[in-house]
């Protein structure tokens, strides 16, 4: 019977033997995060066709209260909302997925163009067939783009009274430095418009850590599946059960974090790469963190925002804010 270090030594040498490839930039950003000791994949590989429906589910779940507490407070306060942000040319939709949460604003906003954004562009285009069916009025543009680095907007929308809409507290997918980048790009693309932002707050370990690892194991198939999309992108040999969701708080730093974690020795190649993992080696795969009011309103000060208001809904478990450029 061959050891498993036998087997992870095995793997190394083959590794080592393999000639590198090109590899397209998606392709270079996976391979460099499997390689990384911890390995980690960005969070924006969850959100293929597959992940996408699978997190819509989440978000039903009754452990995962993000969406119900944001739509209470579009509920009681949407009036004040809107009132807050003023005239909306253009309603920008970061990650829009489904783009519901947008359409539920549409009535108390009044955008006259509204252009979605996801990585996910299959499944956008899907919402966007609705839309145009049900809203003939209203000018759609949908743009299939990975905006966590950089935000590229066509040239037909317009610089007036935009307004970037950014729910579900995505942006604490973000670490601190990388959130606060995201809203100055934000910032530099919407002067005299605004941003509409959900925010997830600090709560007891008790109730976030079932929003993220739920009885149903939806949150574990969501995490799961973006090993499904690693094997299709960088055409590796990812075996999902070999692996098992990992979800917890880490109360020092704020944030809810999700692991993938081998359950036993295993190697994982794919051409020109590879990697061995040992049992109980985990891929950091998502951050979520949480926030107080006090700190995300620095955080958009600090980004060139002005005149930031808040709503909570009635536990305070989150927030949505409205600040001007």
């Amino acid at each position: 019977m061959v050891s498993p270090s036998a087997v992870l030594a095995h793997a190394a040498q083959e590794y080592q033997a393999r000639p590198p490839l090109a590899l397209s930039p998606e392709q270079a950003e996976l391979q460099d995060g499997l390689l990384d000791r911890p390995a980690h994949i960005d969070p924006k590989f969850l959100y293929d066709a597959l992940g996408s429906s699978l997190f819509t589910a989440i978000t039903l779940l009754p452990e995962y209260y993000p969406t119900r507490c944001e739509t209470e407070i579009f509920q009681r306060h949407g009036q004040d909302i809107a009132r807050h942000i003023g005239p909306v040319q253009s309603m920008i939709d970061l990650g829009a997925g489904d783009c519901v949460k947008a359409e539920r604003l549409f009535a108390s906003l009044r955008p006259r163009h509204y252009i979605p954004i996801d990585i996910s562009a299959d499944y956008l285009q899907t919402a966007v067939r609705r839309l145009k069916l049900s809203y003939p009025d209203l000018q759609v543009t949908a743009i299939g783009q990975d905006f966590s680095q950089a935000l590229a907007l066509p040239a037909v929308i317009s610089t007036e009274q935009r307004l970037f809409f950014y729910p579900g507290s995505s942006i604490g997918n973000l670490s601190p430095d990388d959130a606060h980048a995201m809203l100055q790009r934000i910032r530099a693309q919407c002067d005299g418009g605004g941003l509409l932002v959900g925010v997830d707050r600090v709560k007891p370990r008790q109730v976030l850590e079932p929003a993220y690892d739920d009885a149903l194991h939806l949150t574990a198939a969501f995490n799961l599946n973006l090993l499904r999309h690693v094997n299709r992108v960088l055409d590796a040999d990812f075996n999902v059960d070999d692996w098992r969701h990992v979800a917890l708080y880490n109360s020092a730093r704020s944030r809810i974090e999700m692991h993938l974690e081998a359950q036993r020795p295993l190697h994982v190649a794919w051409p020109g790469g590879g990697r061995a993992f040992h049992a109980g080696e985990r891929i950091h795969t998502e951050n979520s963190y949480k926030f107080t009011p006090h700190a995300f309103s620095d955080l958009l000060q600090s980004a060139g925002f002005r005149d930031v208001a808040h709503w909570s809904d009635s536990r305070g478990w989150f927030s949505v804010f409205s600040a001007r450029a």
